[in-house]
């Protein structure tokens, strides 16, 4: 049987001495064996994996990388490039763990191989500058991000965006960084705390205390999305509450391998979070409170803060979820005359988050709620399951997978006859709007986070 806390197990078999290099060494050290060998090879997660699909490759599955993991391990094989550009090459969906009969928590086992990986990258100093700069200067940092979202709001708003646009600047970046440029949301400075306060009251008698999780990019580049939440779920009877202290989660940093940065991360988020007096902590967006809800696996290894994090995982919950499950499910009515042009119910369609869905188990709470909404048809996409290609920061980092993902993601859409594509996540929501600019799946369709689609069409109590 596994460890059920994740934790790396001594190895029964020590590499060998030839291929026991800083890399090995440090694989042999961070692998959890115990759910490498839990592994039964099965094949059950072939079928699920985004990339094993596209290529038909089987160190592109997750039962190939757990092999690969192993055999490093077992000192049987040195952890050369190829190596290390496998595990770099998954998504980190983790549409494998929800089928998998053995229960393998591959999603820590691909945390572990990069971490160890990144304690011993040599990258090129253009990336080593990025890397620090965006996981060190400016993600856990609120006053930097704010400075972030200043300075990209006056690039969209002072003319320089057209400037820079049209003298063909752009072409010097890469292209999958001026892609994401054409379909960046309006930034602000102003985020959920400026515009609303710490503490928001419910409408009507409160049903509970809970906590909002602002995120860090949400509250530059969605804000208004964080301050429809906050609206949302007072008008469903929740007082809401939002911690100033709290910072960024860490999903990117752990993901890329920065899992000690992660660590720091999580156990600021603990004491901000410690004292509200709250039932449930809630969150927006998919990729963000999958790792919220495993601070508990994230810092299991911490006697200091053990407890706390299995408490904090333990109230984490999807907006969607909450309301449809805990709340008073406000009414949702079309939108007044004109907003929404044809005629007949507007068609509508959802692309889940991966990790929405395979980590934190809430697929049909925005369904439900879609379907709530008045005069509207509600189509199912084939495949809404399937990762779009975002994966935190993969698209740009792994741009050709990224983007075969993203045509067949395209053409489901387009089949739906949908004028509205929604998602739980903002990485999802910024894909899917790269994917209607460049392969045209219906010109018209347009892209939303669900909350913002709910919100519009919320018709308030009257006290």
């Amino acid at each position: 049987m596994g460890n059920a806390n994740g934790g790396a197990q001594p190895l029964e078999k020590k590499p060998d001495s030839k291929l026991a290099g800083p890399l090995a060494r440090a694989l042999h050290q961070k692998l959890d064996y115990d759910q490498l060998t839990n592994c039964m090879r099965c094949g059950f997660c072939l079928p699920a994996c985004p990339t094993f699909r596209e290529t038909g490759v089987e160190p592109e599955s997750p039962r190939g990388r757990i092999a690969l993991m192993k055999a490093v391990a077992d000192g049987i094989m040195d952890p050369d490039q190829a190596f290390q550009e496998q595990m770099n090459h998954c998504l980190g969906c983790r549409a494998c763990e929800p089928v998998c009969p053995a229960d393998v928590k591959y999603g820590q086992l691909m945390e572990q191989a990069r971490d160890a990986i990144e304690d011993h990258a040599k990258h090129s100093v253009p990336v080593t500058g990025i890397r620090r700069l965006f996981f060190q200067e400016v993600l856990p940092h609120r006053g930097r991000l704010r400075w972030l979202g200043r300075s990209l709001s006056f690039y969209q708003k002072s003319g320089l965006r057209r400037l820079v646009r049209g003298t063909g600047l752009l072409r010097l970046s890469p292209p999958q960084l001026r892609e994401m440029e054409q379909i960046l949301p309006e930034a602000t400075a102003q985020g959920v705390i400026e515009r609303l306060g710490t503490v928001y009251p419910a409408k009507g008698e409160a049903l509970a205390r809970v906590a909002l999780f602002r995120g860090c990019i949400m509250d530059v580049l969605f804000a208004d999305t964080n301050v429809h939440t906050v609206k949302l779920l007072s008008e469903a009877g929740f007082e809401v509450v939002i911690p100033r202290e709290q910072v960024c989660c860490g999903a990117l940093h752990a993901h890329s391998g920065e899992l000690e940065p992660a660590r720091d991360l999580a156990r600021t988020n603990l004491r901000a979070f410690k004292e509200a007096g709250i039932e449930y902590i809630v969150s927006n967006a998919g990729g963000c409170g999958a790792h919220l809800a495993e601070y508990d696996h994230l810092l299991h290894e911490d006697p200091e803060y053990r407890e706390l994090a299995a408490w904090f995982a333990s109230r984490v919950i999807d907006v969607s979820r909450l309301l449809l499950e805990h709340g008073r499910i406000p009414a949702f009515a079309e939108l007044e005359s004109g907003s929404d042009s044809g005629a007949g119910p507007l068609t509508v369609t959802y692309q889940d988050s991966c990790h929405l869905r395979n980590v934190m188990k809430s697929s049909n709470a925005p369904r439900q709620l879609v379907r709530q909404v008045a005069n509207v048809r509600f189509v199912e996409m084939q495949e809404a399951d399937r990762c779009c290609g975002s994966a935190g920061i993969y698209n740009v980092t792994q741009p050709q997978m990224a983007g075969q993902l993203l045509e067949h993601k395209m053409e489901h859409a387009g089949r739906t006859g949908a004028r509205v594509l929604l998602t739980s996540n903002p990485g999802c929501l910024l894909q899917m709007k790269l994917g209607v600019r460049k392969h045209g799946a219906g010109q018209e369709m347009d892209v939303k986070h669900i909350v913002d689609f709910l919100f519009e069409r919320m018709v308030e109590r009257q006290e």
